[in-house]
């Protein structure tokens, strides 16, 4: 008689299970350790504290750790770090800090008519619909992009952090995104029932302009109101005051910034099964700016990855980066390694999957934005990396953390690097029409 398998644990299964763990010893030591304190404090691999060393063969001269507090603006922190580097270079500065709170003003106002025009798009469709769903998920959030950086960069300009400071809600942002969510919900439930009323959509649109208005005043208490003209005083390293007296946040950009931002791109190394390698992709509905520049990604080898950003630091020039920050880390160390904590030896089973796999099966996503300033290289090849993040002082070496290059292997997923820096042969794949990708995919998780 054929044996019938269960689809249910029995209790003779259960029996087993114990049976075979208490016949190890290893397991009952386990027990022991884990019952009392952390796992991590467990599985920490000595080798890896002591090859994690601070020290590398390129790096570039920074400022001061910012800290984005309780907030999820990382990618307006790696970016505003990443463009004072050349401005500290061209004012002569040791130190220096550009306003994060100006260009997160204006991501919450552009995101609020993304979304709302967004709705609109979708206004024709069942209200349970995934895409509607998705949508309201999650009307508007800290997250974000390069590409995303550069619209509010390219529309608004930039300003000194000392022109518009933090507020309590730039740095806890928490309440602040509830009430506006809970306001953009109500907004689409509105446009949506106007629509079932049979209004056109030029009406639709202009109601939605009123909402706008709402919530600019909304914005405006939190943060306080942008500055439109302002005066730039400074003393440079040589002690030699300059003044600049009523410019615009654009100005300011142009002047002592400059960069051309259109010249940097988003190369993502994402081995999935819907994806392949020299094909650009972009995801639906990921945005901010109306108008402004869509996400674009050229989905490349790791390996490629790694030459280009360490060229482009070689080049005494940082990399925006993003990853999945969590994953084999300590913040309290700075220290992002693969090798870092033995869970095998502790569970008898590895940790360690199939990069691909992790993406397609929701293990592993874009999490967080910080900047490359410096490498350890020998013979040419990477060992491991200097990272700035934007988490304070408190964590880290002084704030900034070391990568390995297995880490960067495994758990990094773009880079963001000049033209000049790419072959061209390269450069050129850039110009293919981009597949576009569902909201939900986890090369658009950043932006959430």
């Amino acid at each position: 008689m054929a044996k019938t398998i269960k689809e249910y644990i029995t209790k003779t299964m259960y029996n087993k299970f114990k049976e075979e763990f208490n016949k190890d010893p290893h397991n009952r030591i386990m027990m022991d350790a884990i019952t009392n304190v952390s796992v991590n404090d467990v599985a920490m691999n000595r080798d890896s504290l002591i090859n994690m060393d601070f020290t590398f063969s390129n790096e570039i001269k920074t400022a001061k750790i910012t800290a984005q507090k309780k907030s999820g603006r990382c990618w307006i922190f790696a970016g505003t770090n990443t463009l004072r580097i050349y401005l500290m270079r061209k004012l002569n500065l040791r130190e220096f800090e550009l306003s994060q709170s100006y260009p997160f003003f204006f991501d919450k106002l552009e995101k609020s008519n993304y979304f709302l025009e967004n709705i609109i798009d979708t206004i024709d469709e069942d209200i349970k619909s995934r895409i509607v769903m998705w949508l309201l998920g999650a009307p508007v959030n800290d997250g974000g992009q390069w590409d995303m950086f550069i619209n509010l960069v390219e529309k608004y300009g930039i300003v000194p952090k000392s022109v518009y400071p933090e507020t309590y809600n730039s740095s806890n942002s928490a309440m602040l995104n509830r009430l506006l969510t809970l306001k953009l919900r109500e907004y689409a439930s509105i446009l949506r029932e106007m629509r079932k009323k049979h209004n056109s959509i030029a009406s639709i649109r202009s109601k939605k302009d009123d909402m706008l208005k709402d919530i600019y005043k909304f914005l405006a208490i939190n943060f306080g109101i942008p500055p439109e003209r302002f005066d730039f005083e400074y003393r440079d390293k040589d002690s030699k005051f300059h003044r600049y007296r009523d410019i615009t946040p654009q100005e300011f950009y142009q002047k002592f910034i400059g960069l051309d931002l259109r010249n940097y791109v988003s190369l993502i190394n994402a081995p999935m099964e819907d994806k392949v390698y020299n094909q650009t992709y972009t995801v639906k509905y990921l945005g901010n700016v109306k108008g402004g520049k869509d996400v674009l990604y050229l989905n490349l080898p790791i390996d490629t990855l790694k030459k280009l950003a360490a060229k482009q630091l070689r080049d005494n020039e940082p990399v925006w980066f993003g990853c999945d920050v969590g994953k084999f880390s300590d913040r309290k160390k700075g220290i992002m390694d693969a090798n870092l904590f033995d869970y095998h030896l502790i569970f008898g089973t590895d940790f360690m999957w199939d990069k691909g796999k992790r993406l397609d099966y929701g293990e592993s996503k874009l999490t967080h934005a910080m900047v490359f300033t410096g490498v350890n290289l020998l013979d040419g090849k990477p060992l491991r990396w200097k990272v700035e993040n934007s988490w304070g002082e408190d964590v880290g070496e002084k704030g900034y953390f070391v990568m390995s290059d297995k880490w960067f292997s495994e758990f990094l997923y773009q880079v963001v690097i000049n033209k000049k820096h790419i072959p061209q042969k390269i450069v050129k794949l850039l110009g293919k029409k981009p597949v576009v990708l569902p909201p939900w995919d986890p090369m658009g998780s950043l932006a959430l």
